[in-house]
């Protein structure tokens, strides 16, 4: 049996700029606590984004200052890559970084019961069979105005950010396979304009359970 058969289970949630992934994973996660503590099994769910970041600054003995760039969706030029080279004792490649923050995601997916919030989590851990791929998104006037709410920002500016960032996340996600490939296809969308929170976690448990994998 191939190796990805004895990983997981993990679900990777990505989400269109102004989708509520963070809610909808804390949700998840305790409902799926939940289930677990009612069957007697502990171990328990768990889910991650931000902590990543510590995770791969440790794994590369740098600051996690130097290498939050990567989670901001920027690229380093080559340019960039020499100065770098020359001012830092420690210097790791942005090829390098970006190979660390894949292995530790796959790390962390290979565990199983974790859930992965963005980071490039599908294209990354789509090759696990015990795998969930979920993406989250909603109509743009819908987006912009959450976000205007949340960041006091004008309609237009919220826009314009949805814009940018929702490249900037599909830049990343296709850094590891390529535009268009497999590695890069969910397996199920949700509308979070017209479903709840809770609709979308009792469907993704839904094809948790279907799939065996809780």
């Amino acid at each position: 049996m191939l190796k990805q058969e004895y990983e997981g289970p993990v679900v990777t949630i990505a989400r269109d700029f102004g989708c509520p992934a963070r809610k909808i994973a804390s949700r998840l996660t305790n409902q799926l606590n939940q289930l677990k503590e009612s069957r007697s099994k502990n171990i328990r769910w768990r889910w991650i984004s931000k902590e990543i970041l510590a995770e791969s600054a440790r794994e590369l003995e740098m600051d996690p200052a130097d290498i939050k760039y990567v989670f901001q969706y920027e690229k380093k030029t080559v340019f960039d890559d020499i100065l770098s080279s020359q001012s830092r004792k420690y210097y790791k490649s942005d090829r390098k970084i970006r190979k660390t923050v894949a292995q530790v995601i796959r790390n962390i997916a290979s565990e199983g019961n974790v859930v992965i919030v963005g980071r490039g989590g599908v294209a990354i851990t789509k090759d696990i069979e015990r795998s969930l791929h979920i993406k989250l998104e909603a109509p743009m006037e819908w987006r912009a105005l959450r976000a205007s709410e949340k960041y006091c920002i004008s309609l237009e500016q919220a826009r314009k950010r949805a814009v940018e960032i929702d490249k900037k996340r599909e830049e990343f996600r296709n850094y590891f396979h390529g535009k268009g490939s497999d590695y890069t296809r969910f397996d199920v969308k949700y509308n979070c304009m017209s479903l709840s929170l809770d609709d979308i976690v009792c469907s993704i448990i839904n094809l948790l359970q279907s799939r065996k994998f809780v």
